[in-house]
Order: C-alpha cells, then sequence, then structure tokens
C-alpha cells in the first residue's frame, strides 16, 4: 500500500454547536478540574478549549469537536470505563475519536513511552479525517506550548517530560511529517511543521555534539 492511500481530503462540515457539546464541555472541566498543565499551575481545561477552539476554526463539526473537549479524559481520568461512559453518552464517533487520539486506554498496563508513541504514529496512518483533525489541533498546540516555555525557560523545560529533548523533537518531527502527508489541505499541517522546524533550530545550541 503507497503512502498515496492515505491522504485525506479535509472536508470541513462546520455546524451549529447542541446539547451534547455543553455536556461534553461540563464533562471536561469536570474531570479535569484538578489538573494543571505540566510544570505549572496553568488549569488544564485551557489545554482542552484550545485544542477545541482549533478545531472548530478549522470546520470540525460537532463530533469532532466533542473529542477535542475529551480527548485526554480517558488516559488521564478513567480509561476504559470512562471511554465506555462516553460511548454511551455521546455515541460512536465521539468514543472512536477519544480512543484514537489516547496513547493509553487500558491504565493497569502502561508501555513505555517509546512503544506507545511508536504505535500511536503507526496507527494514524489508517485514521479516519474526523481523528486526524483533533489529534492534529492537539498536537500544534503541544508544539506551540513546548517552542513558548522553551523560550521562556531555556533547556530546564524537558525535565517535566518522561522523554527528554531529543526524543521529544523526534517524536514531533515524525508527527509533522505524517501530518503533512495525510492531511495536505488542512491548514494545521504547515502550521506544525513550521513549529516543529524553528523549535528544532531553537534548540540546537544545546544539542550534544
Amino acid at each position: 500500500m503507497t503512502d498515496e492511500t492515505y491522504v485525506h481530503n479535509w472536508t470541513p462540515r462546520p455546524e451549529q454547536l447542541g446539547e451534547d457539546f455543553d455536556a461534553a464541555l461540563e464533562l471536561a472541566a469536570d474531570a479535569h478540574r484538578s489538573q494543571t498543565r505540566k510544570g505549572g499551575k496553568i488549569p488544564y481545561i485551557g489545554h482542552l478549549l484550545g485544542v477545541c477552539a482549533m478545531v472548530i476554526e478549522e470546520g470540525g463539526g460537532e463530533a469532532e469537536a466533542i473529542g477535542a473537549l475529551l480527548h485526554d479524559i480517558v488516559e488521564d481520568q478513567g480509561g476504559r470505563e470512562r471511554l465506555e461512559q462516553i460511548r454511551a453518552r455521546f455515541g460512536e464517533e465521539v468514543a472512536m475519536i477519544v480512543e484514537a487520539c489516547s496513547d493509553r486506554v487500558d491504565t493497569d498496563a502502561v508501555p513505555p513511552w517509546p512503544e506507545r508513541k511508536r504505535r500511536y504514529l503507526e496507527e494514524l496512518d489508517s485514521q479516519p479525517p474526523s481523528v486526524l483533525i483533533v489529534s492534529l489541533a492537539d498536537k500544534l498546540y503541544n508544539a506551540r506550548a513546548i517552542q513558548r516555555d522553551h523560550r521562556a525557560e531555556g533547556e530546564q523545560l524537558w525535565k517535566r517530560f518522561n522523554a527528554g529533548r531529543e526524543e521529544t523533537l523526534w517524536y514531533y518531527s515524525e508527527l509533522s511529517a505524517r501530518f503533512s502527508r495525510l492531511m495536505p489541505d488542512c491548514r494545521m499541517a504547515p502550521e506544525l511543521a513550521a513549529v516543529v522546524a524553528e523549535l528544532a533550530e531553537e534548540t540546537a545550541d544545546a544539542s550534544p555534539k
């Protein structure tokens, strides 16, 4: 199977957000209420709202918007039981988006970081656009946050992460390459590529020679 087989033409499908979106927003706020972003005191809901806004602005429909709000709830707040609750409340499409955006569902046996990330990358190739648009927004938001914080904190930043500088840059480079191939019509794909390239350049002086 060639790479071209996997290319998706992103077709925006904006729609009015209804009561399901309201319920998802309440669920996300409640589930993540005590959670903060790594290395700081910023409420985690800010990340979820940011990703959701990016998905909506890119033309995502209600299912993608809800998936964006809930994309971290399974791996951070409940595992498979939480996933089944989402399936029952919001339907199969939302559950599919949330599960695909989670690099771990069964929280009692978490694979090592490199294994989880390699599997996540490999599975992107077979994901539908509704998953890819949420995942891309999530990774772009995170890449921007890493770049911003690195400019403020320097190399101390990497102590927050399970992986170090080289592993993190490798992961985001691989993500960027895949999204550029899989979602060439989505504006966020070149934005991610630009941020990753800038981050690699800005951290090059700290890399071991």
